[in-house]
C-alpha cells in the first residue's frame, strides 16, 4: 500500500501574450499554485490552481493555505484512498472550487501513477488528437486586435471564441471588427461569443436580434448572464438558432441537471479546474444523458493544469467545442504528461 509522503506548493507566474481582458476584468499575468503529491516510492502528481476572475476570493495566499493544511491531513495516508479523503478535507473549505480541483487533480495523477495508469486510458483513449479554438480577448482597439490576430493568425486556427463585454453597441462593433479582419484572411473561420456574465435577459436577446440582423452566425454563445441570474435565464427562449453554453452557473453536476431538466441552456462547459475530476465526469454524464451540448474550457492554466482537460476531451472524445487555448495565451510548444501542441491541435500519448 503506497502512502502520502508530502503535499507541497509553489506559485507561477507567467506573462500572456495579449491582455485577457472580458467583461469580468483584464490581466497580463496568469498566475497559479501548482500543487504536488508525493508519494512515499518517489512517485508523484501534479495539479494546478489558476486565479481567476470569477473566484476572487481563491487568491495566492488563500490557496497556498489551503494546501499547507493539507500537508498535515494528507501525511501518511493511503494513496487509494484519496477520494474519501479528499471528500472530508473539503467540507472544511466550501467555495474554493478551484483549489480543491487542483488538489483532486494532484491526487488522481499520484493514484493513477501508482496503478501504472495514464489519464488518457482512465478517460477511455479515443482520439489521440483533438483541435481547439483560440479565445480573443476583448480588444476594441483596432491596433490590439489586429496585433493578437496577427500572432495567433499562421497557427492554424478554424474558431475563434470572442469575449464580449455586455454593452450591447460596443460588442456589436467588436464582433463585427473581428469577423472583418478574419474575413481578408481568405480562410475559413466560425466564431462563439463568450459573455463572462456581463449581460442582462433583456440586452443579450437585444445582442441575438443585432447579430441576426448582421448575419453573423456565432456556434454558441456562453455564460451571457451573471452566474446566478437562474431567472433570468427561464426568461429567454426555449428554441434558438445560437446554443447558450452555461459555464460558471454550472460547477456541479447538481447544477447542471437543474439548468437541463429546467431547459435554461442547451449545453455545459465542463471545466477540470472549476468541478474536478469526478465532478466532470458526472456533469459529462448528466450532459450526454439530456442530449445536450458540450464544451470543455479552461482557465489560464499553463500545461499542468491545461493537460488534464486535454487528457478529459481526447479520452472521451465526442465534444461539440473544444477551448483548451490557454498556454497559446502563453508561449505555446511545451509537452506535458504526454501531450504536446502542434499547431492548434493537441496530441496525446500514452504515458510510460
Amino acid at each position: 500500500m503506497n502512502l502520502i509522503e508530502s503535499v507541497s506548493c509553489r506559485i507561477v507566474r507567467r506573462k500572456l501574450r495579449t491582455s485577457f481582458t472580458t467583461a469580468l476584468g483584464s490581466k497580463n499575468v496568469a498566475s497559479s499554485v501548482l500543487v504536488e503529491v508525493l508519494l512515499a516510492d518517489g512517485q508523484k502528481g501534479l495539479g494546478e490552481a489558476p486565479t481567476s476572475f470569477v473566484q476572487p476570493h481563491e487568491t495566492l495566499p488563500a490557496m497556498q493555505g489551503i494546501f499547507r493544511q493539507g500537508r498535515d491531513f494528507f501525511r501518511h495516508k493511503p494513496i487509494n484512498d484519496y477520494e474519501r479523503l479528499l471528500a472530508t478535507f473539503a467540507a472544511g473549505y466550501p467555495g474554493f472550487h478551484m483549489t480543491l480541483s487542483a488538489l483532486e487533480v494532484a491526487l488522481f495523477r499520484a493514484n493513477l501513477y501508482d496503478k501504472g495508469r495514464g489519464e488518457f486510458e482512465h478517460w477511455g483513449a479515443r482520439q489521440k488528437s483533438i483541435q481547439t479554438d483560440i479565445t480573443i480577448p476583448f480588444l476594441p482597439v483596432a491596433k490590439h486586435l489586429k496585433s493578437w490576430l496577427a500572432k495567433v493568425g499562421k497557427t492554424g486556427f478554424e474558431h475563434y471564441k470572442v469575449k464580449v463585454s455586455g454593452q450591447v453597441e460596443r460588442d456589436m462593433t467588436f464582433v463585427k471588427q473581428v469577423r472583418d479582419e478574419l474575413a481578408t484572411s481568405g480562410l475559413p473561420f466560425a466564431l462563439r461569443l463568450d459573455g463572462n456574465q456581463g449581460y442582462s435577459a433583456k440586452s443579450y436577446q437585444q445582442m441575438l436580434r443585432k447579430l441576426e440582423k448582421a448575419r453573423i452566425a456565432p456556434e454558441c454563445f456562453e455564460q451571457p448572464l451573471r452566474r446566478d441570474d437562474w431567472a433570468g435565464l427561464r426568461k429567454l427562449p426555449k428554441d434558438v438558432a445560437v446554443p447558450l453554453i452555461l459555464d460558471e452557473t454550472v460547477f456541479s453536476a447538481e447544477q447542471c441537471r437543474q439548468a437541463l431538466d429546467e431547459r435554461i441552456c442547451q449545453g455545459v462547459n465542463i471545466k477540470i479546474a472549476k468541478s474536478g475530476i469526478a465532478e466532470s465526469a458526472k456533469i459529462h454524464r448528466a450532459v450526454r444523458q439530456a442530449g445536450a451540448k458540450l464544451m470543455i474550457g479552461c482557465m489560464t492554466e499553463t500545461m499542468v493544469g491545461l493537460s488534464a482537460g486535454i487528457h478529459l476531451a481526447a479520452g472521451r472524445g465526442g465534444f461539440d467545442f473544444i477551448d483548451l487555448d490557454s498556454v497559446h495565451l502563453m508561449s505555446p510548444g511545451k509537452a506535458f504528461g504526454g501531450v504536446t501542441v502542434t499547431g492548434c491541435r493537441y496530441h496525446v500519448a500514452e504515458e510510460q
